[in-house]
């Protein structure tokens, strides 16, 4: 089914959103329902046709043509096409790396523009965020350097070799800037604050991927990121209202994240010890799965 599907996408256009949603979505579940090796053979198909990557190009790049609803939670059908499309993108990227497979046609995207998506946000449902977020954890894990895709932005010269950078930092972060790095992690601290479960999860997902990435580039400048005091105020927040439980999971994630990179100032032995005491007091065996994984991650990490 993979052939017809994917030829029929590549001879669609954006707006024929009633067809190319399901097909995008059945593409992406092919991607990630198969077994390993049916999965390698999967990639290898997508890959290669060039139509389809064509028409994937020109979705991507409606996410900031299209005018958004009046309404931000209202999940449109062409907000409904870019989130398949976001996700699978990001999945070819991640599979494409994964088994090296041959590409016969490349993307090419402004990073400048993908990263405004994030960070001006200008209206955008919820699940589109979540999706152009798991679009940049995949670029940002491969170091930018994905042969199949082409990133463009304001630190790379057109028609030059050599980046522009205007400073030693933006050099080490390229093709990243430093305003950009401080723009982004502070749209995802106001992202985190809306406390909404899948939305947590993408957020806190991407800082540890973005910190990660920066402490590959220039440990001082990812050290200096997840040390900046207003995450203190953030984990207030995220533990304010009814549910003051630290074992919640994006709670428990941001904590791991704050450990291991030595932000002292952030999470202190008082916080520890409240998370020891909690788990220490829950029934383990009832706790959901996110809250485990994250727990154990946790007590890993300290």
């Amino acid at each position: 089914l993979l052939f017809p599907v994917s030829n029929l996408c590549g001879k669609c256009r954006p707006r024929d959103t009633d067809l190319l949603q399901p097909s995008l979505n059945f593409l992406y579940c092919s991607l990630h329902q198969t077994t390993p090796c049916s999965q390698q053979r999967a990639v290898a198909v997508l890959l290669s046709n060039v139509s389809l990557l064509e028409l994937l190009q020109k979705v991507l790049e409606c996410t900031w043509l299209w005018s958004p609803p009046s309404e931000p939670a209202y999940l449109s059908s062409e907000d409904a096409l870019l989130c398949s499309g976001w996700l699978l993108v990001a999945s070819l990227l991640l599979y494409q790396h994964r088994y090296n497979t041959e590409v016969h046609q490349t993307l090419s995207l402004d990073l400048t523009e993908v990263l405004n998506a994030v960070i001006l946000r200008k209206k955008k449902p919820i699940l589109l965020l979540v999706s152009i977020m798991q679009f940049l954890r995949a670029v940002l894990r491969q170091n930018f350097s994905s042969s199949l895709l082409v990133i463009v932005g304001q630190n790379t010269a057109e028609g030059a070799t050599q980046p522009q950078p205007s400073s030693l930092q933006d050099a080490a972060l390229h093709p990243l800037a430093m305003r950009q790095v401080f723009s982004l992690v502070v749209s995802l601290q106001n992202l985190l604050v809306h406390k909404d479960l899948l939305l947590s999860q993408a957020v806190v997902a991407c800082l540890e991927t973005l910190v990660e990435y920066l402490y590959v580039k220039n440990q001082d400048v990812a050290l200096h990121v997840a040390s900046q005091p207003w995450h203190r105020f953030l984990l207030f927040t995220l533990l304010s209202g009814g549910q003051k439980s630290f074992l919640q999971p994006e709670v428990l994630r941001l904590m791991t994240l704050f450990l291991r990179y030595q932000s002292s100032n952030i999470i202190s032995q008082k916080e520890i010890s409240q998370i020891l005491r909690e788990a220490a007091e829950a029934n383990l065996a009832e706790l959901p799965e996110a809250t485990s994984r994250a727990l154990h991650l946790f007590l890993c990490q300290v």
